[in-house]
């Protein structure tokens, strides 16, 4: 008897560890959806999605500096990522080719992140986890810096919505109503440094954008007004992170990959939808 209660209970705990992992996972996901959504149509309609590589592959260079100097991931990733956005943001004022800058900017941040994570001494270092996610190990306090990231990014864009809509659209005509293009530019690159942030625990540096893109592509058929594209786009971005997760536990399939491969399936899904008048 003592034996049966001994096995239930580890059993029981074993569930209750089951469970806790597999909740914080799903939250994880679902605060990633919610600012990643709202941003990814900013993305998509201003075509920003090599300025958001550009950023996503700095983060590695942040990890590197953030193990490096015993700082918060969240911190350092943050830090780079805002440095790399503002850099590309100051360059497209010159007259460079933004694609080639764009291009030699991300894979040199990402080489030398790879090559500073070499350097570090007495350090262990899951490259894969930061590459392609490990949204299984999301902590209690990686939580809250997801969720407390996820909703700044929502809270900014909710605040600046109609003058980044009417700049998005119009830059003439945002320059007439008096509203700053160059400020709004900005407020997307805080907004995206801070989803890269957010989102290299979950689906990992090469696929942030990801993220961005491909809920904000699949929302954008279906939608009439660009409120109801940004809602679409996190409801994609919730189903595909929860979709994502139950193949990876399913079938044994990395995470951070699984929900991009979910989160692509409907946007092949969503192909075959009338389109809207």
């Amino acid at each position: 008897m003592t034996i049966a209660i001994m096995i239930t209970a580890k059993i029981t705990r074993g569930r209750a560890m089951l469970d806790d992992f597999l909740t914080r996972a799903a939250l994880a996901g679902l605060g990633v959806a919610l600012a990643a959504g709202p941003l990814g149509c900013f993305v998509v309609w201003r075509r920003m999605a090599y300025f958001g590589e550009a950023t996503s592959h700095a983060a590695i260079l942040g990890v590197a500096l953030a193990l490096a100097f015993s700082v918060n991931i969240f911190v350092g990733t943050l830090v780079v990522a805002l440095l790399m956005a503002l850099t590309v943001s100051a360059l497209a004022g010159r007259g460079l080719a933004m694609d080639t800058t764009l291009g030699v900017l991300a894979h040199a941040a990402l080489a030398f992140g790879l090559v500073g994570v070499s350097f570090l001494q007495g350090v262990r270092v899951d490259l894969t986890a930061y590459l392609f996610g490990d949204i299984l190990a999301v902590s209690r306090s990686d939580l809250g810096f997801i969720w407390g990231g996820a909703l700044a990014v929502l809270a900014l864009l909710a605040w600046r919505w109609s003058a980044l809509l009417t700049s998005t659209l119009n830059e003439e005509l945002a320059h007439a109503s008096g509203i700053d293009t160059g400020r709004e530019r900005m407020v997307l690159t805080l907004a995206l440094a801070l989803v890269v942030a957010v989102a290299i625990k979950v689906v990992g540096a090469l696929l942030i954008v990801a993220m961005l893109i491909i809920p904000a592509a699949a929302a954008r058929g279906p939608s009439r007004t660009p409120e109801g594209m940004a809602v679409l786009a996190v409801v994609v971005g919730a189903v595909s992170a929860l979709g994502g997760l139950w193949a990876s536990l399913s079938y044994d399939t990395p995470a951070g990959p699984s929900i991009v491969a979910v989160s692509a399936l409907i946007f092949a899904g969503m192909l075959v939808l009338p389109r809207r008048s």
